[in-house]
């Protein structure tokens, strides 16, 4: 007989807002990741496509709109303690309009490229961050150990113009 649990897929957005040499971020103010800065994001709802989600989300969590976005990644998260799965759909915008506010669930602020607090956000932005901001294509892997320790890792990295052929 098997006992394993069969591992279930929550699927769900990340959108990374540049201006410049600047990201937007928003400081987690409840729920999952609470105390956290972090890229805008969230579920994607029933018959939502996944670009939809992110545009609905970063609109709910900060305000502001994009013309346009380009996904940049997956990045998928499991947790030793749960048998779901998060798939994260990454996506990148350098325009937006409106002006980002403070909402019940995040508290926006810019930061250079160069400064972004890596320590106060998830252990895996560290890798993966970086290459994104740089117009780099990313997908990875990270096995949690409660919320703060990687067990282990996979990353890939492709430059934008490769992926683009």
């Amino acid at each position: 007989m098997n006992t394993s649990i069969e591992p279930r897929k929550k699927v769900l957005t990340l959108c990374l807002v540049t201006d410049g040499g600047r990201v937007l971020l928003g400081m987690k103010k409840r729920g999952f990741g609470a105390g956290r800065w972090n890229g805008f994001g969230g579920k994607v709802e029933a018959g939502e496509t996944i670009e939809a989600a992110a545009r609905r989300e970063l609109r709910e969590e900060s305000g502001i709109e994009v013309p346009s976005l380009a996904g940049i990644g997956t990045l998928t998260f499991a947790f030793e303690e749960d048998p779901t799965v998060m798939e994260v759909h990454v996506f990148r915008a350098d325009a937006f309009t409106g002006d980002p506010v403070e909402t019940e669930e995040m508290r926006p602020q810019w930061f250079a490229f160069a400064d972004i607090p890596f320590d106060a956000m998830w252990p895996d932005d560290r890798f993966w961050l970086p290459h994104a901001l740089a117009g780099r294509r990313v997908r990875g892997h990270f096995v949690f150990e409660g919320e703060n320790t990687i067990i282990s890792h996979e990353l890939e990295v492709e430059d934008a113009e490769r992926a683009a052929a």
